[in-house]
């Protein structure tokens, strides 16, 4: 156990209870990096989770605070923890690509409207892979899957027309990123960003399936077959090539330039205590 683990993890968790080769470890140890190297400590951090691989196997790894929602809703429990606990702790949550970006959507681009602090890794392994492989909301088009054998045609949210992270930029949304896992250190270092945003931060992270994904879409289940075939689709915003699906970096960074929703609620029901107090002296 490094001294990552030891520090922040629960030793009943480690090592991880994911596939052999799954990437969710690289991501989780990623995010915890980026909070052992802003200073934070076990108490600082309330790290919510989901439903689906990302879910179960990150739930309660964390050795302080936190808790799971059911499908979809982890996002509308934290907007009214987020007005229960002290302003300066920190919500972190490690959800999949089909409870942020299907289900739980409408849930999220609440979040993004009212910029809740929260920083939300949406882990992605391109479907619905705890329950066979079904094709999701970032599956790439063409790849077979166990409900798409012939390929899968739909329009997907990780297209230059329809980019999911443009729409909760619009949607209010104060910082956004895209990685695949593989990246390393330019992932910790986004991760990073993202924390010191009061407010509403989401990092949308590909990574590879050794179980469904390999085996559907590219008949393997080599770990190395798999993290390649993803990083040869990966570039960084800026260096685009033919072929490229995933463009990674920042994509729109307007960390603490909106009042945080817990914030705002707190500085208004202050101004309205004080009115009434005021209508009730005179």
């Amino acid at each position: 156990m490094d001294y990552l683990a030891e520090k922040y993890l629960r030793p009943r968790k480690i090592p991880s209870t994911a596939c052999s080769g799954c990437g969710l470890g690289v991501i989780q140890k990623a995010l915890v990096k980026a909070i052992d190297e802003l200073g934070y400590g076990v108490s600082d951090i309330i790290w919510g989770t989901s439903i689906g691989c990302a879910g179960r196997q990150t739930f309660a790894t964390w050795k302080g605070d936190g808790f799971a929602g059911t499908h979809g809703r982890v996002y509308a429990i934290a907007r009214g923890l987020r007005l229960a606990i002290p302003p300066e702790k920190k919500l972190v949550f490690t959800v999949g690509d089909g409870d942020a970006f299907g289900i739980g959507f409408n849930h999220l681009l609440h979040a993004a409207r009212t910029n809740t602090q929260m920083t939300i890794a949406v882990c992605d392994n391109l479907g619905y892979q705890s329950t066979g492989g079904q094709f999701g909301w970032t599956t790439p088009s063409g790849v077979k899957t166990d409900s798409s054998p012939y390929g899968m045609f739909e329009p997907n949210w990780v297209r230059d027309d329809m980019d999911v992270l443009h729409i909760l930029r619009e949607a209010g949304a104060t910082f956004l990123a895209r990685h695949v896992s593989m990246d390393g250190p330019r992932l910790e270092a986004t991760f990073k960003k993202a924390l010191q945003n009061n407010g509403f931060s989401l990092v949308h992270v590909i990574y590879p399936c050794t179980t469904n994904f390999g085996n559907n879409a590219l008949g393997t289940r080599r770990a190395v077959d798999i993290f390649r075939w993803i990083k040869e689709r990966a570039a960084p915003l800026g260096e685009e090539r033919e072929g490229v699906i995933w463009k990674t970096g920042i994509y729109y960074d307007a960390s603490n330039s909106r009042p945080e929703f817990s914030e705002l609620m707190r500085e208004k029901v202050g101004e309205i205590h004080r009115r009434y107090q005021n209508e009730g002296a005179s």
